[in-house]
C-alpha cells in the first residue's frame, strides 16, 4: 500500500480531529485546549513527549529502530481573532476566534504523520521530531520553542526540518509547491507619531500641523521604495493605517500612521529600514514638525535551503504525482514563524493545495478571510506528505505513484501558480 493510501485509510479519525480543533480555537502562546486534543490524539504511538513552559506546545520524539540523524516536522496550533462567517457544522463556537488561516489541518496533519512514521518506525533510520507549536501568528512561537531545546530534543540537532501551510485559493486540493531560497517574505511592523503643535483650522500659520506632514511621508516612502531598493530584491511599504484629528477645524497635535514592511532577504530588509527612518525624519524637518518611529521587525525570511528544497518537490512528486507538484516561479510576500527554524537548520517550506471542491481557486476566499473553507480531504495529502519527507530523508525509499495520476499543475508564471 502506498503511504498515500495508508494516510486516506486515516480520512475519518484525521477529519473529525481536525472538526474538533475547528470548532475549539485558541489564540496566541497559551492553547490548553489544543493541547490536550493532540496529547489524545498521540496516545499510544509510543512517543517521548515533552511540554513547553512559556506556551503550551508539544514537542514529541518518535524513535526509529535502526540508528541515524533526527529531522523535525512542525505543525503550528494557533487561530486568528477572526469571526466566522463559513456556516460549516463545525464552524468555531467561540466567538470572534477562527481557525482562519488553517492551522487546525497543520495540527491534523502531523499528527497524521505521527501515526503513519509510529507504523514505520522499524524503517527508520533515525528519530522523527514533532514539533506542535503555538504562536505562529505574530507571537513568534517557533523562536520560542527553539530556546526551549526543540531543535535538540531527540539528543543532537536535527539535520533537516520540514512544515507545509495549506491554501484555501489559488490551487485545488492536493497540488503542493515550494521553491528554493525565499518562500516568504520578512514581516516587519512601524508606527510612526508626527508630533506638531495644536491650533485652529482657520489659522495654520500659528500653528505646526502634522497631517500635510504625515501625507507627504506616505508619498514619499512609496517613491522612495521604487527607487531605492533593487528590483530584484524587492520590498513591499504598506500604511495600513492613519490617525489624526477630532474634529475638521481643529489642527491636532499628533497623527499616527502604522505600516507593514515586506522584505526577501536580510541586506533588503535593512536597507528599508534606513530608507524608511531617513525619508521620514527628512519630511518631519522639512514640515517643521518632529517624528518618533518605532519599528519592530518581527519575522525574517523564510528561505528554503535549496538542496531541501528539490529534495521536497523530488518527495512530493513521489507521493502526490508528477502533475500535482509545482516549482513556485516567485516567492510570496506572506511571513511565517518557521524562518526562525530554517535560521537555524536547513529545511523546506511547501504549500499544499486545500481548495474545496466545487469552488473555483481563482475566486476562493483566501486564508484569514472569515469565509476561507479548507478541504477535508487535503487532510491524507498533509499527512503523507509529512510522513514522507521524514521517511525518504531517514533512508527509506518511497515509490513513485503511476503518471495516470489525476490533475494537471498549474502552469508556472500563471496567476494560479504564482498564487501557490
Amino acid at each position: 500500500m502506498s503511504l498515500l493510501n495508508e494516510a486516506r485509510a486515516l480520512a475519518p479519525a484525521l477529519t473529525e480531529l481536525r472538526h474538533a480543533l475547528h470548532r475549539e480555537p485558541e489564540l496566541g502562546l497559551d492553547l490548553p485546549l489544543t493541547q490536550a486534543k493532540i496529547l489524545q490524539a498521540l496516545e499510544g504511538l509510543g512517543l517521548e513527549i515533552r511540554l513547553g513552559t512559556a506556551l503550551s506546545s508539544v514537542t514529541a520524539v518518535l524513535r526509529g529502530g535502526r540508528p541515524g540523524p533526527a529531522v523535525l516536522l512542525r505543525g503550528d496550533m494557533d487561530a486568528l481573532p477572526v469571526r466566522e462567517d463559513t456556516g460549516l457544522p463545525y464552524a468555531s463556537v467561540l466567538d470572534g476566534r477562527m481557525h482562519a488561516c488553517g492551522h487546525d489541518l497543520h495540527v491534523t496533519g502531523l499528527v497524521g504523520a505521527a501515526r503513519l512514521l509510529a507504523a514505520r518506525r522499524e524503517e527508520l533510520a533515525g528519530d522523527v521530531v514533532l514539533m506542535f507549536q503555538p504562536g505562529e501568528e505574530g507571537q513568534g512561537g517557533a523562536r520560542i520553542m527553539i530556546d526551549e531545546g526543540v531543535l535538540d530534543a531527540a539528543g543532537e540537532r536535527v539535520v533537516a526540518a520540514y512544515a507545509l501551510h495549506v491554501i484555501s485559493t489559488g490551487v485545488p486540493t492536493g497540488f503542493a509547491a515550494t521553491r528554493p531560497g525565499p518562500m516568504l517574505a520578512a514581516s516587519d511592523q512601524v508606527t510612526v507619531t508626527v508630533r506638531g503643535r495644536g491650533g485652529h483650522g482657520s489659522s495654520p500659520h500659528s500653528a505646526a500641523d502634522p497631517v500635510p506632514a504625515l501625507c507627504a511621508m506616505v508619498t514619499a516612502l512609496q517613491t522612495a521604495v521604487t527607487r531605492e531598493i533593487d528590483v530584484f530584491d524587492p520590498a513591499v511599504v504598506t500604511v495600513g493605517l492613519i490617525q489624526a484629528g477630532t474634529a475638521a477645524n481643529v489642527i491636532p497635535e499628533t497623527a499616527r500612521f502604522a505600516a507593514t514592511v515586506r522584505t526577501f532577504s536580510d541586506a533588503s530588509r535593512a536597507r528599508v529600514r534606513t530608507v524608511f527612518e531617513r525619508t521620514v525624519h527628512g519630511v518631519a524637518a522639512a514640515h517643521g514638525v518632529s517624528a518618533g518611529i518605532d519599528y519592530t521587525e518581527q519575522y525574517p525570511p523564510t528561505v528554503n535551503d535549496a538542496a531541501e528544497a528539490g529534495f521536497a518537490l523530488e518527495t512530493a512528486r513521489r507521493i502526490l504525482g508528477e502533475r500535482r507538484v509545482l516549482e513556485a516561479p516567485a516567492p510570496m510576500a506572506g511571513a511565517e514563524d518557521f524562518s526562525f527554524v530554517l535560521r537555524e537548520v536547513p529545511g523546506a517550506f511547501v504549500g499544499l493545495g486545500a481548495c474545496p471542491p466545487g469552488t473555483d481557486p481563482a475566486n476562493a476566499p483566501m486564508n484569514h478571510s472569515p469565509r476561507a473553507v479548507y478541504d477535508d480531504s487535503a487532510l491524507p495529502y498533509a499527512a503523507a506528505l509529512l510522513a514522507g519527507l521524514a521517511l525518504r530523508r531517514l533512508g527509506t525509499p518511497l515509490t513513485a505513484p503511476a503518471a495516470t495520476a489525476p490533475g494537471t499543475a498549474p502552469r508556472p508564471g500563471s496567476a494560479t501558480a504564482a498564487r501557490a
